[in-house]
Protein backbone atom coordinates (compact mmCIF):
# COMPACT_ATOMS: atom_id res chain seq x y z
CA UNK A 1 0.00 0.00 0.00
CA UNK A 2 1.46 2.94 -1.31
CA UNK A 3 2.52 5.91 1.71
CA UNK A 4 0.17 8.82 2.09
CA UNK A 5 1.46 11.92 4.57
CA UNK A 6 0.69 15.47 5.20
CA UNK A 7 3.42 17.89 5.24
CA UNK A 8 3.66 21.22 5.21
CA UNK A 9 5.33 23.05 2.40
CA UNK A 10 4.97 27.44 0.79
CA UNK A 11 3.06 26.49 -1.68
CA UNK A 12 0.17 29.45 -1.25
CA UNK A 13 -3.36 28.21 -0.76
CA UNK A 14 -4.11 29.33 -4.64
CA UNK A 15 -1.78 26.98 -5.74
CA UNK A 16 -1.25 23.95 -3.66
CA UNK A 17 -2.07 21.02 -5.30
CA UNK A 18 -4.88 18.55 -3.44
CA UNK A 19 -2.71 15.32 -4.18
CA UNK A 20 0.75 14.95 -5.60
CA UNK A 21 2.51 11.35 -6.29
CA UNK A 22 6.17 11.63 -6.09
CA UNK A 23 8.79 9.09 -5.72
CA UNK A 24 8.27 7.60 -9.22
CA UNK A 25 8.34 6.25 -11.83
CA UNK A 26 5.22 7.38 -13.42
CA UNK A 27 4.18 6.57 -16.81
CA UNK A 28 2.30 8.81 -18.31
CA UNK A 29 1.39 6.74 -22.11
CA UNK A 30 2.00 10.28 -23.84
CA UNK A 31 4.29 9.98 -26.75
CA UNK A 32 6.20 13.91 -26.31
CA UNK A 33 7.40 12.00 -22.92
CA UNK A 34 8.01 8.78 -21.89
CA UNK A 35 8.54 9.09 -18.09
CA UNK A 36 7.99 11.50 -14.36
CA UNK A 37 8.60 10.99 -11.39
CA UNK A 38 5.87 13.41 -9.83
CA UNK A 39 2.61 14.47 -10.41
CA UNK A 40 0.15 16.95 -8.97
CA UNK A 41 -2.99 17.10 -9.18
CA UNK A 42 -5.71 19.56 -8.34
CA UNK A 43 -9.65 19.77 -8.66
CA UNK A 44 -9.84 16.47 -9.91
CA UNK A 45 -7.56 17.32 -12.73
CA UNK A 46 -3.74 16.99 -13.42
CA UNK A 47 -1.78 20.28 -13.16
CA UNK A 48 1.87 19.46 -13.35
CA UNK A 49 3.94 16.44 -14.27
CA UNK A 50 7.58 16.54 -14.17
CA UNK A 51 10.08 15.75 -11.33
CA UNK A 52 11.98 17.42 -8.18
CA UNK A 53 9.91 20.49 -8.99
CA UNK A 54 6.28 19.37 -8.98
CA UNK A 55 6.82 19.32 -5.37
CA UNK A 56 6.56 22.64 -4.79
CA UNK A 57 2.68 22.41 -5.42
CA UNK A 58 3.25 20.69 -1.93
CA UNK A 59 0.99 22.82 0.52
CA UNK A 60 -0.19 22.46 4.73
CA UNK A 61 -3.28 20.79 3.27
CA UNK A 62 -1.66 18.45 0.33
CA UNK A 63 -2.27 14.58 0.48
CA UNK A 64 1.44 13.47 -0.41
CA UNK A 65 1.64 9.96 -1.81
CA UNK A 66 4.91 8.39 -2.15
CA UNK A 67 4.73 6.08 -4.49
CA UNK A 68 7.78 3.90 -3.22
CA UNK A 69 9.20 3.11 -6.64
CA UNK A 70 6.26 1.76 -8.05
CA UNK A 71 4.40 2.81 -11.09
CA UNK A 72 1.95 5.00 -11.77
CA UNK A 73 -0.10 5.17 -14.99
CA UNK A 74 -3.00 6.02 -16.36
CA UNK A 75 -6.87 4.50 -15.00
CA UNK A 76 -7.44 1.41 -17.38
CA UNK A 77 -10.62 1.37 -19.79
CA UNK A 78 -12.54 -1.54 -20.78
CA UNK A 79 -13.94 -0.82 -24.48
CA UNK A 80 -16.35 -3.81 -24.04
CA UNK A 81 -17.86 -5.13 -20.74
CA UNK A 82 -21.02 -6.07 -19.27
CA UNK A 83 -20.95 -5.07 -15.69
CA UNK A 84 -24.61 -5.10 -14.77
CA UNK A 85 -24.58 -8.63 -15.95
CA UNK A 86 -21.66 -9.81 -14.18
CA UNK A 87 -21.87 -7.97 -10.85
CA UNK A 88 -25.55 -9.76 -10.83
CA UNK A 89 -24.22 -13.08 -11.99
CA UNK A 90 -22.07 -12.91 -8.77
CA UNK A 91 -25.19 -12.92 -6.46
CA UNK A 92 -26.63 -15.87 -8.37
CA UNK A 93 -25.22 -19.70 -9.60
CA UNK A 94 -22.27 -18.23 -10.56
CA UNK A 95 -20.03 -21.13 -12.07
CA UNK A 96 -17.41 -18.82 -13.33
CA UNK A 97 -14.18 -19.48 -11.26
CA UNK A 98 -15.18 -23.51 -11.74
CA UNK A 99 -13.88 -25.53 -15.05
CA UNK A 100 -15.24 -28.79 -15.13
CA UNK A 101 -18.57 -30.92 -15.25
CA UNK A 102 -18.25 -32.07 -11.54
CA UNK A 103 -17.96 -28.89 -10.26
CA UNK A 104 -20.75 -27.14 -12.12
CA UNK A 105 -23.20 -29.95 -11.04
CA UNK A 106 -21.74 -29.66 -7.16
CA UNK A 107 -22.18 -25.56 -7.21
CA UNK A 108 -25.73 -25.91 -9.03
CA UNK A 109 -26.83 -28.32 -6.46
CA UNK A 110 -25.48 -26.61 -3.54
CA UNK A 111 -26.89 -23.00 -4.64
CA UNK A 112 -30.72 -24.75 -5.40
CA UNK A 113 -30.06 -25.99 -1.83
CA UNK A 114 -29.39 -23.03 -0.51
CA UNK A 115 -31.61 -21.47 -1.77
CA UNK A 116 -35.66 -23.19 -1.96
CA UNK A 117 -37.33 -20.28 -2.55
CA UNK A 118 -35.58 -19.11 -5.97
CA UNK A 119 -38.14 -19.95 -8.89
CA UNK A 120 -35.74 -20.51 -11.38
CA UNK A 121 -32.04 -21.60 -10.79
CA UNK A 122 -30.34 -18.94 -13.18
CA UNK A 123 -26.73 -17.36 -13.59
CA UNK A 124 -23.73 -19.35 -15.16
CA UNK A 125 -20.73 -18.87 -16.91
CA UNK A 126 -19.53 -22.59 -17.13
CA UNK A 127 -16.83 -22.92 -19.92
CA UNK A 128 -18.06 -25.32 -23.30
CA UNK A 129 -14.56 -27.09 -22.67
CA UNK A 130 -15.54 -28.96 -19.59
CA UNK A 131 -18.23 -31.28 -21.78
CA UNK A 132 -17.80 -33.04 -24.96
CA UNK A 133 -18.00 -31.22 -27.77
CA UNK A 134 -19.01 -28.40 -25.82
CA UNK A 135 -22.54 -29.39 -25.28
CA UNK A 136 -23.56 -30.59 -21.83
CA UNK A 137 -27.13 -32.23 -21.34
CA UNK A 138 -30.17 -31.65 -19.72
CA UNK A 139 -30.24 -34.62 -18.21
CA UNK A 140 -27.52 -33.77 -15.86
CA UNK A 141 -29.23 -30.70 -14.39
CA UNK A 142 -32.31 -33.19 -13.79
CA UNK A 143 -31.46 -35.18 -11.37
CA UNK A 144 -29.75 -32.71 -9.09
CA UNK A 145 -32.50 -30.26 -9.82
CA UNK A 146 -35.93 -32.03 -10.89
CA UNK A 147 -38.40 -29.84 -9.39
CA UNK A 148 -37.72 -26.30 -10.71
CA UNK A 149 -36.46 -24.73 -14.03
CA UNK A 150 -32.31 -23.87 -14.53
CA UNK A 151 -31.50 -21.83 -17.07
CA UNK A 152 -27.57 -21.10 -17.25
CA UNK A 153 -25.95 -19.18 -19.76
CA UNK A 154 -22.38 -20.10 -20.91
CA UNK A 155 -19.20 -18.05 -20.43
CA UNK A 156 -19.51 -16.20 -23.49
CA UNK A 157 -23.26 -16.19 -23.20
CA UNK A 158 -23.89 -17.07 -26.98
CA UNK A 159 -25.85 -19.65 -25.56
CA UNK A 160 -27.42 -21.37 -22.65
CA UNK A 161 -27.73 -24.92 -20.86
CA UNK A 162 -31.45 -25.86 -19.21
CA UNK A 163 -33.00 -28.48 -17.57
CA UNK A 164 -36.34 -30.55 -18.99
CA UNK A 165 -38.72 -28.45 -16.87
CA UNK A 166 -37.43 -25.57 -18.64
CA UNK A 167 -37.86 -26.84 -22.12
CA UNK A 168 -41.43 -28.11 -20.98
CA UNK A 169 -42.37 -24.33 -19.84
CA UNK A 170 -40.93 -22.72 -22.67
CA UNK A 171 -43.10 -25.50 -24.86
CA UNK A 172 -39.87 -26.67 -26.68
CA UNK A 173 -40.31 -30.40 -28.02
CA UNK A 174 -38.69 -32.03 -30.82
CA UNK A 175 -40.85 -30.59 -33.66
CA UNK A 176 -39.75 -27.08 -32.17
CA UNK A 177 -38.11 -25.12 -35.23
CA UNK A 178 -34.95 -23.43 -35.20
CA UNK A 179 -35.53 -19.60 -34.99
CA UNK A 180 -33.59 -17.54 -37.26
CA UNK A 181 -31.19 -16.42 -35.36
CA UNK A 182 -30.17 -19.55 -33.35
CA UNK A 183 -30.65 -23.08 -33.05
CA UNK A 184 -31.87 -26.09 -30.70
CA UNK A 185 -28.93 -28.35 -30.01
CA UNK A 186 -30.80 -31.93 -30.65
CA UNK A 187 -29.57 -35.73 -30.45
CA UNK A 188 -29.25 -38.30 -32.91
CA UNK A 189 -33.13 -38.92 -32.38
CA UNK A 190 -33.90 -35.42 -32.90
CA UNK A 191 -34.81 -34.68 -28.96
CA UNK A 192 -33.92 -30.71 -27.55
CA UNK A 193 -30.61 -31.63 -25.46
CA UNK A 194 -30.99 -28.47 -23.08
CA UNK A 195 -28.43 -26.48 -25.32
CA UNK A 196 -29.80 -23.87 -26.44
CA UNK A 197 -27.85 -21.81 -29.69
CA UNK A 198 -27.64 -17.70 -30.20
CA UNK A 199 -31.29 -16.81 -30.53
CA UNK A 200 -32.93 -20.08 -29.59
CA UNK A 201 -31.80 -19.18 -25.66
CA UNK A 202 -34.27 -16.93 -25.67
CA UNK A 203 -37.23 -19.31 -25.56
CA UNK A 204 -36.49 -20.15 -22.50
CA UNK A 205 -34.77 -16.82 -21.35
CA UNK A 206 -38.03 -14.62 -21.85
CA UNK A 207 -39.56 -16.88 -19.44
CA UNK A 208 -37.47 -15.68 -16.34
CA UNK A 209 -38.44 -13.48 -13.72
CA UNK A 210 -37.49 -9.64 -15.13
CA UNK A 211 -34.75 -8.70 -12.42
CA UNK A 212 -35.77 -5.49 -10.32
CA UNK A 213 -34.15 -1.82 -10.61
CA UNK A 214 -32.37 -2.62 -7.51
CA UNK A 215 -31.24 -6.46 -8.13
CA UNK A 216 -29.30 -4.43 -10.97
CA UNK A 217 -28.42 -1.44 -8.91
CA UNK A 218 -26.55 -3.70 -6.84
CA UNK A 219 -25.33 -5.96 -9.72
CA UNK A 220 -23.35 -2.45 -10.95
CA UNK A 221 -22.17 -1.13 -7.68
CA UNK A 222 -20.77 -5.02 -6.98
CA UNK A 223 -18.68 -5.09 -10.72
CA UNK A 224 -17.70 -1.64 -9.91
CA UNK A 225 -16.28 -2.49 -6.55
CA UNK A 226 -13.95 -5.10 -8.65
CA UNK A 227 -13.03 -3.14 -11.76
CA UNK A 228 -12.07 -0.52 -9.77
CA UNK A 229 -10.36 -2.98 -7.31
CA UNK A 230 -8.63 -3.87 -11.10
CA UNK A 231 -7.32 -0.37 -11.69
CA UNK A 232 -10.50 0.36 -14.25
CA UNK A 233 -11.63 3.87 -14.55
CA UNK A 234 -13.84 3.88 -17.45
CA UNK A 235 -15.84 1.66 -19.57
CA UNK A 236 -18.05 0.93 -22.58
CA UNK A 237 -21.12 -1.18 -21.31
CA UNK A 238 -21.52 -2.81 -24.69
CA UNK A 239 -25.13 -3.49 -24.12
CA UNK A 240 -27.48 -1.59 -22.51
CA UNK A 241 -31.20 -2.53 -23.64
CA UNK A 242 -33.44 -5.66 -23.62
CA UNK A 243 -32.02 -8.66 -25.46
CA UNK A 244 -31.76 -12.17 -24.46
CA UNK A 245 -33.02 -12.03 -21.53
CA UNK A 246 -31.12 -9.21 -20.13
CA UNK A 247 -33.37 -5.93 -19.10
CA UNK A 248 -32.28 -2.65 -20.12
CA UNK A 249 -29.65 -1.41 -17.46
CA UNK A 250 -29.83 2.28 -18.39
CA UNK A 251 -32.25 2.89 -15.49
CA UNK A 252 -29.69 1.40 -13.17
CA UNK A 253 -26.56 3.72 -14.30
CA UNK A 254 -29.56 6.33 -14.28
CA UNK A 255 -30.41 6.00 -10.53
CA UNK A 256 -26.53 5.24 -9.54
CA UNK A 257 -25.59 8.84 -11.06
CA UNK A 258 -28.47 10.49 -9.09
CA UNK A 259 -27.26 8.76 -6.20
CA UNK A 260 -23.63 9.78 -6.77
CA UNK A 261 -22.79 6.05 -6.41
CA UNK A 262 -21.31 5.50 -10.11
CA UNK A 263 -17.82 6.65 -9.71
CA UNK A 264 -16.48 5.49 -12.90
CA UNK A 265 -16.93 7.02 -16.18
CA UNK A 266 -19.09 5.14 -18.17
CA UNK A 267 -20.07 5.28 -22.33
CA UNK A 268 -23.79 3.28 -22.74
CA UNK A 269 -23.63 1.07 -25.98
CA UNK A 270 -27.63 1.24 -26.78
CA UNK A 271 -28.51 -1.89 -28.47
CA UNK A 272 -29.75 -2.32 -32.20
CA UNK A 273 -32.68 -4.68 -31.90
CA UNK A 274 -31.82 -6.96 -34.99
CA UNK A 275 -35.42 -7.23 -35.72
CA UNK A 276 -36.52 -4.16 -36.34
CA UNK A 277 -35.04 -1.98 -38.84
CA UNK A 278 -34.38 2.15 -39.39
CA UNK A 279 -37.70 3.15 -37.64
CA UNK A 280 -36.27 2.71 -34.08
CA UNK A 281 -33.23 5.22 -34.47
CA UNK A 282 -35.95 7.41 -33.38
CA UNK A 283 -35.56 5.68 -29.88
CA UNK A 284 -32.46 5.51 -29.52
CA UNK A 285 -32.19 9.19 -30.23
CA UNK A 286 -34.76 9.55 -27.67
CA UNK A 287 -32.75 7.14 -25.20
CA UNK A 288 -29.57 9.16 -25.65
CA UNK A 289 -30.94 12.11 -24.76
CA UNK A 290 -32.17 10.67 -22.15
CA UNK A 291 -29.47 8.27 -20.76
CA UNK A 292 -26.44 10.62 -21.26
CA UNK A 293 -26.61 12.26 -17.70
CA UNK A 294 -23.32 13.08 -15.21
CA UNK A 295 -20.99 10.15 -15.67
CA UNK A 296 -23.38 8.06 -17.99
CA UNK A 297 -23.03 9.01 -21.99
CA UNK A 298 -25.43 6.85 -24.16
CA UNK A 299 -24.02 7.84 -27.89
CA UNK A 300 -23.18 4.35 -29.03
CA UNK A 301 -25.14 1.90 -30.76
CA UNK A 302 -24.36 -1.33 -30.63
CA UNK A 303 -24.97 -3.76 -33.89
CA UNK A 304 -24.20 -7.40 -32.99
CA UNK A 305 -23.38 -8.75 -36.70
CA UNK A 306 -22.40 -12.49 -35.62
CA UNK A 307 -21.71 -14.96 -32.99
CA UNK A 308 -18.87 -16.98 -32.30
CA UNK A 309 -16.91 -19.72 -33.94
CA UNK A 310 -17.11 -22.32 -30.79
CA UNK A 311 -20.91 -22.90 -31.55
CA UNK A 312 -20.34 -22.52 -35.63
CA UNK A 313 -22.48 -19.21 -35.94
CA UNK A 314 -19.74 -16.17 -36.39
CA UNK A 315 -19.98 -15.43 -40.30
CA UNK A 316 -17.20 -16.73 -42.29
CA UNK A 317 -16.20 -16.07 -45.36
CA UNK A 318 -16.13 -19.77 -46.58
CA UNK A 319 -17.28 -22.63 -44.14
CA UNK A 320 -16.36 -24.23 -41.34
CA UNK A 321 -15.42 -27.71 -41.59
CA UNK A 322 -16.25 -31.13 -39.69
CA UNK A 323 -14.79 -33.30 -37.55
CA UNK A 324 -12.82 -35.21 -40.71
CA UNK A 325 -11.57 -31.95 -41.63
CA UNK A 326 -14.51 -31.52 -44.54
CA UNK A 327 -16.03 -28.48 -45.38
CA UNK A 328 -19.48 -28.66 -44.31
CA UNK A 329 -22.50 -26.37 -45.51
CA UNK A 330 -22.44 -23.68 -42.44
CA UNK A 331 -20.25 -20.53 -42.78
CA UNK A 332 -22.24 -18.87 -39.85
CA UNK A 333 -24.96 -16.28 -39.40
CA UNK A 334 -24.44 -12.44 -40.13
CA UNK A 335 -27.57 -11.02 -38.03
CA UNK A 336 -28.11 -8.14 -40.02
CA UNK A 337 -27.92 -8.67 -44.24
CA UNK A 338 -24.79 -7.00 -45.31
CA UNK A 339 -27.00 -4.47 -47.34
CA UNK A 340 -29.30 -3.08 -44.50
CA UNK A 341 -26.59 -3.36 -42.31
CA UNK A 342 -24.55 -0.49 -44.19
CA UNK A 343 -28.16 1.97 -44.96
CA UNK A 344 -28.12 1.27 -40.77
CA UNK A 345 -24.62 2.86 -39.97
CA UNK A 346 -24.53 5.19 -42.54
CA UNK A 347 -28.02 6.78 -41.18
CA UNK A 348 -26.31 6.17 -37.53
CA UNK A 349 -23.61 8.41 -38.10
CA UNK A 350 -25.29 10.85 -39.87
CA UNK A 351 -26.59 10.95 -36.37
CA UNK A 352 -23.54 11.53 -34.62
CA UNK A 353 -23.75 8.19 -33.14
CA UNK A 354 -20.52 5.60 -32.87
CA UNK A 355 -21.17 2.03 -34.37
CA UNK A 356 -19.77 -0.61 -31.90
CA UNK A 357 -19.81 -3.73 -33.69
CA UNK A 358 -19.29 -7.07 -32.39
CA UNK A 359 -17.51 -8.97 -35.44
CA UNK A 360 -15.71 -12.33 -34.54
CA UNK A 361 -16.01 -13.92 -37.83
CA UNK A 362 -14.07 -12.61 -41.43
CA UNK A 363 -17.34 -12.24 -43.27
CA UNK A 364 -18.56 -9.89 -40.24
CA UNK A 365 -15.41 -8.28 -40.15
CA UNK A 366 -15.89 -7.47 -43.66
CA UNK A 367 -19.55 -6.69 -43.80
CA UNK A 368 -18.65 -3.90 -40.73
CA UNK A 369 -15.97 -2.58 -42.07
CA UNK A 370 -18.04 -2.32 -45.61
CA UNK A 371 -20.53 -0.44 -43.98
CA UNK A 372 -18.42 2.24 -42.35
CA UNK A 373 -16.33 2.64 -45.83
CA UNK A 374 -20.52 3.59 -46.94
CA UNK A 375 -20.87 5.85 -44.25
CA UNK A 376 -17.72 7.28 -45.06
CA UNK A 377 -18.74 7.97 -48.48
CA UNK A 378 -22.07 9.39 -47.69
CA UNK A 379 -21.42 11.38 -44.86
CA UNK A 380 -17.85 12.23 -45.01
CA UNK A 381 -15.27 11.87 -42.35
CA UNK A 382 -17.27 12.33 -38.94
CA UNK A 383 -15.61 12.24 -35.45
CA UNK A 384 -17.75 9.25 -34.74
CA UNK A 385 -14.82 6.56 -34.08
CA UNK A 386 -16.36 3.64 -35.39
CA UNK A 387 -15.16 0.67 -33.51
CA UNK A 388 -14.82 -3.55 -34.34
CA UNK A 389 -15.31 -5.86 -31.16
CA UNK A 390 -13.18 -9.39 -30.71
CA UNK A 391 -12.04 -9.57 -34.36
CA UNK A 392 -10.90 -13.16 -33.86
CA UNK A 393 -10.59 -13.99 -37.81
CA UNK A 394 -9.79 -11.12 -39.72
CA UNK A 395 -8.87 -11.60 -43.57
CA UNK A 396 -5.63 -10.35 -44.59
CA UNK A 397 -6.78 -8.26 -47.03
CA UNK A 398 -9.20 -5.85 -44.59
CA UNK A 399 -5.99 -5.84 -42.27
CA UNK A 400 -5.03 -2.03 -43.89
CA UNK A 401 -8.68 -1.14 -44.32
CA UNK A 402 -9.10 -0.31 -40.23
CA UNK A 403 -6.11 2.67 -40.48
CA UNK A 404 -7.28 3.63 -44.36
CA UNK A 405 -11.81 3.75 -42.78
CA UNK A 406 -10.78 5.11 -39.22
CA UNK A 407 -12.28 2.14 -37.60
CA UNK A 408 -10.99 1.15 -34.15
CA UNK A 409 -9.35 -2.39 -33.56
CA UNK A 410 -11.36 -3.19 -29.94
CA UNK A 411 -9.25 -6.15 -29.30
CA UNK A 412 -9.98 -8.88 -25.94
CA UNK A 413 -6.75 -9.80 -25.79
CA UNK A 414 -7.16 -12.97 -23.32
CA UNK A 415 -8.53 -15.64 -25.61
CA UNK A 416 -5.35 -14.85 -28.05
CA UNK A 417 -3.92 -17.98 -26.42
CA UNK A 418 -3.55 -21.66 -26.59
CA UNK A 419 -6.45 -23.53 -24.18
CA UNK A 420 -8.57 -26.24 -24.81
CA UNK A 421 -12.17 -24.31 -26.23
CA UNK A 422 -9.10 -22.91 -28.80
CA UNK A 423 -7.62 -26.20 -29.39
CA UNK A 424 -10.15 -28.26 -29.36
CA UNK A 425 -13.61 -26.40 -30.20
CA UNK A 426 -11.92 -23.93 -32.85
CA UNK A 427 -8.76 -24.54 -34.20
CA UNK A 428 -10.06 -27.69 -36.28
CA UNK A 429 -12.77 -26.39 -37.53
CA UNK A 430 -11.21 -23.18 -38.98
CA UNK A 431 -8.46 -24.85 -40.31
CA UNK A 432 -4.62 -24.09 -40.43
CA UNK A 433 -4.80 -21.42 -42.56
CA UNK A 434 -7.94 -19.37 -41.09
CA UNK A 435 -6.54 -20.81 -37.55
CA UNK A 436 -3.12 -18.12 -38.44
CA UNK A 437 -5.66 -15.02 -38.86
CA UNK A 438 -6.78 -15.01 -35.32
CA UNK A 439 -6.57 -12.28 -33.21
CA UNK A 440 -4.16 -10.66 -35.88
CA UNK A 441 -3.07 -7.69 -33.10
CA UNK A 442 0.11 -7.22 -34.12
CA UNK A 443 -0.53 -6.96 -38.11
CA UNK A 444 -3.26 -4.31 -37.02
CA UNK A 445 -0.93 -2.51 -35.12
CA UNK A 446 2.30 -2.48 -37.47
CA UNK A 447 -0.70 -1.32 -40.24
CA UNK A 448 -1.13 1.78 -37.94
CA UNK A 449 -4.70 0.81 -36.68
CA UNK A 450 -6.05 2.10 -33.54
CA UNK A 451 -6.08 -0.24 -31.21
CA UNK A 452 -8.72 -0.25 -27.92
CA UNK A 453 -8.69 -3.20 -25.74
CA UNK A 454 -11.56 -4.73 -23.31
CA UNK A 455 -12.40 -8.27 -21.40
CA UNK A 456 -16.18 -9.18 -22.35
CA UNK A 457 -16.30 -9.69 -19.05
CA UNK A 458 -18.36 -11.57 -17.39
CA UNK A 459 -17.37 -13.76 -20.82
CA UNK A 460 -13.53 -13.68 -18.99
CA UNK A 461 -11.73 -12.10 -16.35
CA UNK A 462 -11.56 -8.41 -16.13
CA UNK A 463 -8.23 -7.81 -15.06
CA UNK A 464 -6.74 -6.08 -17.85
CA UNK A 465 -2.92 -6.68 -16.70
CA UNK A 466 -3.99 -10.55 -17.32
CA UNK A 467 -5.40 -9.28 -20.57
CA UNK A 468 -2.39 -7.27 -21.34
CA UNK A 469 0.21 -10.21 -19.79
CA UNK A 470 -1.21 -12.03 -23.10
CA UNK A 471 -1.30 -9.44 -25.83
CA UNK A 472 2.69 -9.21 -25.19
CA UNK A 473 3.23 -13.25 -24.15
CA UNK A 474 0.13 -14.83 -26.82
CA UNK A 475 -0.63 -17.00 -23.83
CA UNK A 476 -2.26 -17.24 -20.11
CA UNK A 477 0.16 -16.69 -17.43
CA UNK A 478 1.90 -19.71 -15.90
CA UNK A 479 1.09 -21.43 -19.11
CA UNK A 480 3.86 -23.64 -20.66
CA UNK A 481 1.70 -23.57 -23.96
CA UNK A 482 3.45 -22.86 -27.32
CA UNK A 483 2.95 -19.43 -27.96
CA UNK A 484 0.22 -18.64 -30.02
CA UNK A 485 1.16 -17.01 -33.61
CA UNK A 486 4.09 -15.28 -32.10
CA UNK A 487 4.26 -12.57 -35.03
CA UNK A 488 0.95 -11.19 -33.53
CA UNK A 489 2.76 -10.30 -30.28
CA UNK A 490 2.46 -6.57 -29.33
CA UNK A 491 5.04 -4.81 -26.83
CA UNK A 492 4.48 -3.83 -23.65
CA UNK A 493 3.66 -0.26 -24.54
CA UNK A 494 1.53 -0.71 -27.06
CA UNK A 495 -0.88 -2.99 -25.29
CA UNK A 496 -0.98 -0.88 -22.01
CA UNK A 497 -1.51 2.45 -24.82
CA UNK A 498 -4.54 -0.40 -26.13
CA UNK A 499 -5.81 -0.50 -22.55
CA UNK A 500 -5.73 3.30 -21.94
CA UNK A 501 -5.34 5.92 -24.65
CA UNK A 502 -6.43 3.88 -27.06
CA UNK A 503 -9.95 3.07 -25.07
CA UNK A 504 -10.15 6.37 -23.82
CA UNK A 505 -9.73 7.75 -27.89
CA UNK A 506 -12.80 5.27 -28.64
CA UNK A 507 -14.57 6.21 -25.51
CA UNK A 508 -14.65 9.90 -26.57
CA UNK A 509 -12.97 10.35 -23.24
CA UNK A 510 -9.90 12.78 -24.59
CA UNK A 511 -9.27 14.59 -21.11
CA UNK A 512 -8.55 10.75 -19.87
CA UNK A 513 -5.99 7.78 -21.04
CA UNK A 514 -2.55 9.72 -20.42
CA UNK A 515 -1.02 11.49 -17.68
CA UNK A 516 -1.03 14.99 -19.01
CA UNK A 517 -1.41 18.40 -17.82
CA UNK A 518 -5.43 19.32 -18.12
CA UNK A 519 -6.56 15.53 -18.37
CA UNK A 520 -8.61 13.98 -15.57
CA UNK A 521 -6.89 12.49 -12.68
CA UNK A 522 -7.90 9.19 -13.26
CA UNK A 523 -4.40 7.35 -11.88
CA UNK A 524 -3.73 3.31 -11.00
CA UNK A 525 -0.57 2.56 -8.21
CA UNK A 526 0.62 -0.46 -9.86
CA UNK A 527 2.84 -2.78 -6.53
CA UNK A 528 5.56 -2.76 -9.17
CA UNK A 529 7.39 -1.59 -12.74
CA UNK A 530 6.04 -4.17 -14.90
CA UNK A 531 9.16 -2.68 -18.04
CA UNK A 532 11.50 -3.29 -15.36
CA UNK A 533 10.92 -7.48 -15.34
CA UNK A 534 10.32 -10.24 -17.43
CA UNK A 535 7.60 -10.52 -19.95
CA UNK A 536 6.32 -13.44 -18.70
CA UNK A 537 5.99 -11.53 -15.10
CA UNK A 538 3.57 -8.68 -16.39
CA UNK A 539 0.37 -10.56 -15.21
CA UNK A 540 1.43 -11.22 -11.90
CA UNK A 541 1.60 -7.44 -11.30
CA UNK A 542 -1.23 -5.89 -9.09
CA UNK A 543 -3.35 -2.47 -8.30
CA UNK A 544 -2.25 -1.19 -5.35
CA UNK A 545 -4.42 2.10 -5.50
CA UNK A 546 -6.67 3.78 -8.32
CA UNK A 547 -8.16 7.22 -8.33
CA UNK A 548 -11.16 8.87 -10.00
CA UNK A 549 -11.04 12.53 -10.99
CA UNK A 550 -8.29 12.22 -7.97
CA UNK A 551 -10.92 10.73 -5.67
CA UNK A 552 -9.52 7.17 -4.61
CA UNK A 553 -11.91 4.92 -5.25
CA UNK A 554 -10.15 2.04 -4.25
CA UNK A 555 -6.99 0.75 -1.87
CA UNK A 556 -5.51 3.74 0.64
Amino acid sequence: MSTTTMITRPASASVAADLVFTGGPVYVVDGARGRASSVAVRDGRVVAVGHDEVRELIGTRTEVVDLEGRLLIPGFQDAHVHPVGAGMEMGQCDLSEYETAADYRRVIREYAEANPDVEWITGGGWSMEAFPGGLPHRSMLDDIVPDRPVYLPNRDHHGAWANSLALRLAGITRDTADPADGRIERDADGEPTGVLQEGAANLVGRLLPPSTAEDQVAGLLRAQAVLHSLGVTAWQDALLGAHANITDATSAYLTAVDRGQLTARVVGSLWWERDRGAEQIEDLLARRERGTRGRLSCRTVKIMQDGVAENFTAAMLSPYLTSCGCASDNSGISFIEPEALRGYVTALDAHDFQVHFHALGDRAVREALDAVAAMRAANGWKDTRPHLAHLQVVHPDDIPRFRALGASANMQPLWAAHEPQMDTLTIPFLGPERAAWQYPFGELARSGATLAAGSDWPVSSPDPLHGIHVAVNRRVLGSDSPVFFPEQRLDLHAALAAYTAGSAYVNHLDDTGSIVVGNHADLVVLDRDPFAGAAGEIGSTRVVETFVGGERVFGG
